[in-house]
């Protein structure tokens, strides 16, 4: 299986660690948070050299209960960091963290390889034609509702897991329709599910390779973990690591993390095991 980008094919027959960096000042980790352009290329060339493939860049907020920012806003926070990371690190692949099409077609411009959509399109009508014109690799995630409402008692008639192999079922016709070839899916933990829907989906999502996709994972540090454990998202590093492991051996092909060093040594512990 391959994430085939604009510039160059990466292949997925091992894991892959997708680095988080959030030009935000109210991301729920504050350890991601990057208010500097001396900050972002630190903290860019630290994730890179500790093995990340992919560096994902948010200018919003997508936290439980965030307030919704504007695209020009958007653009303002995170023009200048995706700028300055292409000229220090010109062979990287970079992803955008937004669902708003004028934000990708303001930065398309920077030599950007992904799109990072938390709505899969639903949430700004121009995405998926923005994206397939641009030819940019997508990755469309699963959420109900919208970030400022959406773990205000979220139900389904449906079991999880079903309910979020029929909403990609849906949107696969979508995107072959609009043009989009190459994408990827989340499953959006924690995005309109309670602590239980996310752990049944943990334990099923094996199910969407049906799509036979790449399949991402974010769960770095979120509140599926530190409220379990009673904890924090600055304590929650050692129940992300315990995630991923089940997740890798659920199939996952990418994990979204803020510790980059201690996802890809889970990644190599995880390939030695399956090795032998």
């Amino acid at each position: 299986m391959l994430l085939q980008s604009i510039k160059r094919s990466i292949s997925l027959e091992s894991p892959i660690v997708m680095g988080i960096l959030n030009a935000t000042p109210d991301s729920f980790f504050e350890g991601s948070r990057v208010f500097s352009l001396n900050a972002v290329v630190d903290k860019a060339g630290e994730m890179l050299q500790q093995g990340a493939t992919i560096l994902d860049i948010g200018g919003q907020s997508t936290r439980p209960g965030s307030i919704q920012v504007g695209s020009q806003e958007e653009i303002n926070r995170i023009y200048p960091a995706i700028e300055i990371i292409r000229k220090h690190f010109p062979d990287c692949l970079i992803s955008v963290d937004t669902y708003y099409s004028d934000v990708i077609k303001q930065v398309g411009s920077l030599d950007i390889d992904i799109v990072n959509d938390i709505s899969s399109g639903d949430d700004d009508p121009n995405m998926l034609p923005t994206v397939a014109a641009g030819g940019w690799y997508y990755i469309a995630m699963h959420k109900k509702g919208n970030p400022t409402t959406m773990q205000q008692n979220p139900s389904y008639l449906k079991p999880i897991t079903e309910e979020v192999h029929d909403y990609f079922s849906t949107k696969s016709n979508e995107f072959a329709d609009a043009g989009i070839l190459n994408w990827a899916l989340d499953p959006g933990f924690g995005f309109g599910k309670t602590l239980a829907h996310n752990y049944e989906l943990m334990h099923h999502f094996h199910q969407l390779h049906a799509f036979q996709r790449p399949i991402l994972i974010g769960i770095s540090r979120k509140s599926m973990i530190y409220k379990l454990l009673n904890t924090s998202a600055n304590d929650a590093l050692n129940g992300s690591t315990a995630l991923h492991m089940y997740a890798l051996n659920q199939g996952a092909h990418i994990l979204r993390v803020h510790d980059v060093k201690e996802a890809m040594e889970t990644i190599q512990i995880f390939n030695e095991i399956h090795r032998r």
